[in-house]
């Protein structure tokens, strides 16, 4: 370890400060409620992104642990408004074409530079719209940034965009870079990309590839109240669920995050005193399970058989099995986190074998000799144990109603390339993010359209005039009542038609020490600061 941190690697790993760690049978109601300063925590980490940076690759892995370090310009907040970070106010046009920030005054980089509306200006037109995954979606019809000052920084579009779906984007797609860090340089390639310099309370330590990322506390961040309290940030790469396990029960680390502790474990760990469960905290990043549906096929291209399909699942079972209670029956596009645009008002396919087969039969595709109406190639996204699951069920109940489904199973590469570059797929268990809007994250699954190959978006053949228009015309609409009632009517289409198939919708879950406090505090916590996060020594 570098000469700035006095402590071996075996006690850093296992977030043993300077201060002696008290018992863990002290009782909960005896530890500091007043905030208390310093500490190391130790969290688990699963996986070790090549890019760290949040302006080119907007996805939780990364804001995991890039969040803490480079800043948006605002964050979601309990109350489904905005916290202000970077900026501190902002206005849309009359006409939609231009949304005007002021930006928070006394902000300096890690390095020591000030912070200014050029890096706001610079982030909006050479990654957010060019390069970033969700940003060059949204930003697309950018023309570029004016800045007329250092605190002001005027982002023009050449269509309206609605300031409801600028605001409900900052938190993911606003992540600030410093200008002179990247200007005139290859910003793809550039070692900032890991090394993040940012103005966040942590800045980046290091990263020891197979064993951990270090966070240190920035003495200077512009927050009052002596934020951040935690020393340092350290983020254990344990890949292998069950080490996560052991490593909470030998209080090696204080916080999983991202339900990296297997459910079937959950139970236990809930019973030991020194360990919390919390299942808030994700409410801005709700996930769903969904069938992914290759509409190139002609039997799928049949809204019969897609009906079908849905009709054959059992979504009791995929709750209450698959995630042991800890998640819910969806609906549709918009999970019930997705407030104010979702609505249950939508068509309905319940579990129903017989009419299922009914629907197949109907459609043309009677069980032959033997059994079988026709086969598919089933692929189960690899990512989570539960898509894993959600495959090997889904194969026995299409088997149910006459389908064989033969499983297909990919690493995580393979499968992103075979089923949204190469299209070799008939069905897929896919696991999108809804991202607090229909256009951040969830509209890219149904348009039409979309350029061929990219990941996580509509790569299924599915090309809909009508859900197209729906689409384009919620994506500049200003009025923001306007604009819920079109996504309601997306959500309708999309439940009639099928064109890919929501199983369930589930959240994460934390499991933490009980000496690790303000945890949840946010909808996005686990991808926000952590700045007021703090640890009873």
């Amino acid at each position: 370890m570098s000469a700035r941190l006095p402590l071996s690697r075996r006690a850093l790993l296992s977030g043993v400060g300077a201060t002696a760690v008290l018992s863990a049978i002290r009782p909960h109601g005896a530890w500091a409620q007043t905030p208390v300063k310093g500490g190391t925590l130790t969290v688990a980490a699963d996986t070790e992104p090549r890019n760290l940076n949040p302006a080119l690759v907007a996805s939780n892995g990364v804001f995991y642990v890039a969040s803490k370090v480079v800043e948006p310009l605002a964050e979601m907040a309990t109350d489904g408004k905005l916290t202000p970070l970077l900026a501190t106010a902002w206005e849309g046009s009359a006409d939609g074409k231009s949304v005007t920030f002021t930006l928070r005054d006394g902000v300096t980089w890690h390095d020591g530079k000030p912070f200014t509306s050029a890096d706001v200006a610079f982030s909006a037109t050479e990654l957010w719209s060019k390069r970033q995954n969700l940003g060059r979606v949204l930003f697309k019809t950018l023309e570029g940034v004016d800045t007329p000052d250092d605190r002001t920084a005027v982002l023009r579009f050449a269509t309206p965009i609605p300031l409801q779906l600028v605001e409900n984007a900052l938190p993911a797609v606003t992540a600030v870079v410093p200008k002179h860090l990247y200007e005139g340089v290859d910003i793809d390639t550039n070692p900032h990309n890991e090394q993040l310099v940012g103005t966040g309370p942590f800045r980046y330590g290091e990263h020891k590839p197979g064993e951990y990322y270090l966070l240190e506390r920035n003495p200077n961040y512009w927050a009052p109240g002596g934020l951040p309290y935690l020393d340092r940030i350290v983020y254990r790469v344990l890949p292998d669920r069950g080490a996560v396990v052991a490593a909470h029960e030998a209080g090696e680390i204080q916080l999983s995050a991202f339900s990296a502790v297997p459910l079937e474990e959950l139970e236990r760990l809930k019973g030991l005193p020194e360990l919390v469960v919390v299942r808030k905290g994700y409410e801005g990043i709700t996930y769903q399970l969904t069938v992914e549906i290759n509409h190139r096929r002609k039997e799928l291209q049949d809204v019969r058989v897609r009906r079908a399909i849905a009709h054959a699942i059992d979504q009791d079972y995929v709750v209450g099995t698959i995630f042991r209670g800890y998640a819910a029956a969806a609906t549709g596009p918009v999970p019930k986190t997705g407030v104010p645009f979702y609505t249950p008002d939508v068509p309905t396919w319940p579990f129903d074998p017989k009419q299922a087969e009914a629907l197949l039969d109907e459609a043309g595709y009677p069980r032959k000799d033997g059994g079988t109406r026709f086969a598919l190639r089933l692929l189960p996204a690899p990512w989570f144990e539960q898509t894993r699951q959600m495959g090997d069920y889904l194969r026995q109940a299409l088997q149910a109603v006459g389908i064989d489904a033969t499983l297909v199973t990919n690493d995580a590469a393979g499968h992103t390339k075979a089923v949204y570059t190469d299209h070799a797929f008939d069905l897929a268990i896919g696991s999108p993010v809804y991202r607090n809007d229909p256009a951040i994250s969830t509209t890219i699954l149904y348009r039409g359209g979309l350029p061929a190959g990219v990941p996580f978006s509509n790569q299924y053949g599915y090309d809909d005039p009508a859900m197209n228009d729906l689409i384009d015309r919620a994506a500049v609409e200003l009025d923001p009542a306007t604009r819920i009632d079109l996504y309601k009517q997306f959500q309708v289409r999309a439940a009639d038609q099928q064109p890919l198939i929501v199983a369930a919708e589930f959240t994460f879950l934390t499991v933490a020490s009980r000496r690790l406090h303000n945890i949840a505090t946010n909808p996005r916590w686990a991808t926000s600061s952590w700045a007021d996060t703090w640890l009873d020594q």
